[in-house]
């Protein structure tokens, strides 16, 4: 078994395992067959993280969803999570997420869920993924309101992977953190009105309402958005995780060789953001372009 096989299959091992009672960081080695020593060294080259570190961020980013969706007490989830003590696991959330679970719970400002990317990923990302078949892709309208844009932007970026290697990569956690928005983070490409001097058009983001006022996260900006259009191209669900490259793919080929005009749209990447918003096996790959209807 290669290096990142087996941080996968810890991952793996962590993500169907991890509210066992009896879970344990010995029973992830166990299931990788290496050695706790072995699994940190390979975490730390792959991940940056130890395993321990990577446990904790999973645990506690679904610990901070129950606090939302659930009426169970601080105490309860915090056993639920394997903490021994309400103020054992009170350290550990304000370590993570600067906020202690009450506050959290009252306030529901967004933090930086932790999102469980396979590690391979990363490399199949920067190799790229071509498909020999092809898919079918849906059109879908859907009408989206005036509402805000929360933003985060770059100054060079020009793709995911370049994105994510200048600001990060919490910021989809944290923005899949805000209930309000409409849909999932996005990579998105700027529009024209909010592109400055310095700054790449390649950011992330979310929509929200109009009224959101919520506090921003450091770094973020916010933008009004006009009432307009957004195109969902969606490919067909798939069965292999790794192949999220590959359906992204089709569906920028689907946008590309679409006649807009056929059907009575205009671009309007001068109003509002193009959104990517990734791929997952159960729905496929989606893309959002704002349209105008030709008038």
């Amino acid at each position: 078994m290669n290096d990142i096989k087996a941080v996968v299959l810890a991952q793996e091992y962590i993500k169907a395992h991890h509210t066992d009672i009896e879970f344990s960081v010995e029973n992830v080695c166990s299931a990788v067959g290496y050695s706790r020593r072995q699994v940190d060294r390979l975490f730390q080259k792959h991940m940056n993280i130890t395993l321990s570190e990577y446990i904790n961020a999973v645990v506690l980013s679904e610990s901070a969803e129950k606090l939302l969706n659930s009426d169970n007490s601080v105490i309860d989830i915090a056993f639920d999570s394997h903490y021994q003590s309400h103020e054992g696991y009170t350290r550990s959330f304000v370590k993570r997420f600067s906020i202690t679970p009450k506050e959290y719970r009252k306030r529901q400002i967004a933090i930086p869920i932790f999102t469980q990317h396979p590690a391979n990923h990363y490399y199949i990302l920067k190799e790229g993924q071509t498909m020999d078949t092809t898919t079918i892709c849906t059109v879908t309208p859907v009408n989206r309101p005036k509402r805000k844009l929360i933003y985060l932007t770059s100054k060079s970026a020009t793709d995911y992977l370049s994105y994510c290697e200048e600001v990060g990569c919490d910021w989809e956690g944290l923005l899949n953190s805000i209930h309000e928005k409409f849909d999932t983070a996005a990579l998105i490409d700027l529009p024209d009105s909010l592109q400055q001097k310095g700054i790449s058009k390649i950011a992330a983001g979310v929509e929200v309402p109009i009224d959101y006022k919520k506090t921003l996260p450091d770094g973020y900006e916010v933008a009004e958005l006009p009432e307009c259009v957004m195109l969902y191209f969606q490919s067909e669900p798939y069965d292999n995780l790794d192949d999220f490259g590959k359906y992204i793919g089709q569906v920028f080929k689907a946008i590309k060789n679409y006649n807009f005009e056929r059907y009575g749209y205009k671009y309007a990447t001068s109003i509002a953001p193009t959104l990517n918003l990734g791929a997952e096996p159960e729905i496929g790959a989606r893309i959002a372009i704002p349209v105008e209807s030709i008038k």
